[in-house]
């Protein structure tokens, strides 16, 4: 498992967590679409501009490995934000390519592009 040095472990001053220490002995946690809701809470939604503006700031439109990432906050962008690079694409593989979608993710977090 690749693990991205630099990029932040959390949403400073909460319990957001966007990446992981190690790899779960169990099996990887797949990616999944995760429905957002217009009446998300503000922590919520505060965490999903800066993990985004984390992932522009350290990838920007290049693909890049899902590594150490984390899958349950990777899930709430996936399918629409954060896109599979590659085809066939496994959602349980830390190895699986992902690439943002520069224009829907500016069009939903414009702040993260500031």
């Amino acid at each position: 498992m690749l693990k991205h040095r630099g990029f932040p472990g959390r949403l400073p001053g909460t319990d957001f967590q966007f990446t992981i220490r190690r790899p779960n002995p169990k099996g990887v946690t797949p990616l999944t679409r995760r429905e957002r809701r217009h009446d998300r809470r503000v922590p919520d939604r505060r965490a999903d501009v800066a993990f985004m503006k984390a992932l522009w700031d350290q990838f920007g439109d290049q693909p890049f490995e899902r590594g150490n990432l984390d899958a349950g906050r990777l899930s709430w962008l996936f399918g629409r934000e954060v896109l599979p690079a590659t085809d066939p694409f496994d959602p349980a593989h830390y190895e699986s390519l992902l690439v943002i979608d520069e224009a829907v993710a500016r069009a939903a977090f414009p702040e993260a592009f500031e």
